[in-house]
């Protein structure tokens, strides 16, 4: 009940702390971090420890999901190269150059639990990326880049993070095991991912009701997560393949549906975000005070491993920017604000900690893991450093460096899929026999309406800055006037409820139809 009570005060804490950094203009699992552990130093609550094994089946699926719904199948084709240097190659260097310092610098600390802090600390968290980079104007070209990395980092750090601590419990070394033990995982995650995807659009056409085949949506995720572990698979790799393969299967049709999945996952996101935050920022406050004094000559290393986390994603940036040439610019860092924004959004989360916690206790010999309150502090500290100190600075890091938010390329995509659709649309009514049926004037009003559809799909984009700010203000006053007359509508709707004899159900139904109307309203 202690830990019911818990959660329910993290979700209200989201919502308020939503409120709270829309109007300071900070990401709100950042302050979800720092109000949650603030809150544990209230005197008088229970210390509510959840489970280590049990933050990343709870909190990791639905997140990864939620990302990997943004993406697709096509930018993977695109962005392979980014998605080895960034998602595999980075993280691998990143954690063998924390071990290597770590192992110099703590000097009773072995290779392989020096390997295990290294790969807990190397992987950018892709909910807490997601979380606190999407939220500022950043180019899409970045955020793109900064989303692929984020949904495949965590399996190869998995594995790195499970061969060396199972070689520091057994005493024994690393070998060439650890690269085929991650290729075999991958491959069977990749597997149960599409089976799952596959079954999950069989169920969808199966089942009429649209509130069921929303809600297999959130079941899918923890499903093959948790047969992807149970197979010793990557569960994360086995969740983004999930989520892009039931993309590709989208219908046409399910318009509907998706307005519906869109508002469901929506606030699953938001909540599950807050609440996880909100669980780390909880557990890091207490394993700094189990730590007590231990702390204070710990600090060198700590502060050795930060740097080191920082640096090695820098250079990395620093190198593609460099030696990556021009076809690789378009899609990687081209410039050094983009290094260094890049290099700010390296934030580390849910994983790092959550790892840390998992550490055992002991090596089969009966002896203790090896400095192991040394890593779990130095997990502490990259936390700190690498995800509320950027949280907290980004928009204003992103407003100083002044980084055009417009994407020329975005822009002319969107400016031609929307003639596509339109195009399409309107030579679907000329050769469809129910429209031949239909009188001409209704025939060419119906032609009229669609032969605008493309002013309706293309965003606000304009080559003059100032000419995109005079197109917005007026549509932002279009959209204002027509929502006006539509509130007024919905007041008489819902006025005609409370009369005698009126129907509910005949009122809410005209009522979603004008809500419905108002999502979709023309400009």
């Amino acid at each position: 009940m202690e830990f019911m009570v818990l959660l329910i005060a993290l979700l209200f804490g989201t919502v308020l702390m939503v409120g709270v950094g829309e109007r300071l203009r900070l990401p709100y699992p950042v302050l979800m971090l720092l109000f949650s552990a603030a809150l544990a130093l209230v005197p008088g609550l229970p210390e509510i420890h959840i489970e280590p094994e049990l933050i990343l089946p709870i909190f990791l699926p639905p997140l990864l999901f939620a990302a990997a719904q943004r993406s697709s199948w096509s930018v993977f084709r695109v962005r392979w190269k980014s998605l080895i240097l960034l998602a595999v190659a980075l993280v691998a260097v990143t954690a063998f150059a924390v071990a290597g310092v770590a192992n110099w610098i703590v000097p009773t600390l072995t290779f392989t639990g020096a390997l295990a802090l290294g790969a807990l600390v190397a992987p950018p968290d892709p909910v807490a990326v997601e979380s606190v980079a999407g939220k500022v104007s950043m180019p899409r070209r970045l955020l793109a880049l900064l989303q692929t990395e984020g949904l495949f980092n965590d399996a190869i750090a998995i594995v790195i993070y499970t061969v060396a601590v199972q070689a520091t419990v057994k005493g024994t070394g690393v070998d060439a095991w650890l690269v085929l033990q991650f290729i075999m995982s991958a491959a069977i995650a990749v597997v149960l991912g599409f089976v799952v995807a596959w079954l999950v659009g069989w169920l969808n056409r199966f089942v009429p009701n649209m509130v069921a085949r929303s809600a297999v949506t959130i079941v899918a995720p923890y499903a093959v997560y948790i047969l992807a572990e149970e197979v010793h698979a990557s569960g994360v790799v086995a969740v983004v393949v999930t989520a892009l393969e039931m993309g590709r299967r989208a219908r046409a049709q399910d318009s509907q549906e998706r307005l519906t999945r869109q508002s469901f996952w929506a606030v699953v996101e938001l909540l599950t975000t807050g609440a996880a935050f909100g669980l780390v920022g909880m557990e890091m406050r207490y394993v700094l005070q189990d730590e007590g004094r231990d702390i204070l000559r710990f600090i060198p290393g700590v502060i050795a491993v930060c740097v080191v986390v920082v640096l090695v994603r820098f250079a990395w940036f620093w190198l593609i920017y460099k030696f990556g040439g021009t076809e690789s610019k378009a899609r990687t860092p081209g410039s050094m604000k983009d290094v260094l924004v890049l290099t700010w959004c390296g934030m580390r989360g849910l994983a790092t900690l959550a790892l840390a916690l998992a550490l055992p206790l002991t090596t089969n010999a009966g002896d203790a893991f090896p400095d192991r309150n040394f890593i779990v502090t130095a997990a502490a500290g990259v936390l700190l450093v690498t995800l509320v100190l950027p949280g907290l600075t980004l928009p204003s890091l992103m407003k100083s460096l002044k980084l055009a938010v417009h994407d020329a390329e975005e822009a002319r995509q969107e400016r031609q899929l929307a003639r596509r659709a339109e195009r399409v649309a309107i030579e679907t009514i000329r050769n469809s026999e129910a429209a031949a049926a239909l009188p001409e004037k209704r025939r060419a009003a119906l032609e009229r309406r669609l032969s605008s559809l493309h002013s309706i799909l293309e965003a606000d984009y304009s080559d003059d800055p100032e000419k995109m700010l005079k197109i917005k203000a007026v549509l932002e006053a279009m959209d204002a006037v027509q929502h006006e007359a539509m509130d007024a509508a919905r007041r008489e709707v819902l006025a005609a409820r409370k009369q005698k004899g009126m129907d509910p159900e005949a009122v809410d139904r005209v009522l979603r139809r004008l809500d419905l109307r108002t999502v979709t309203l023309d400009r």
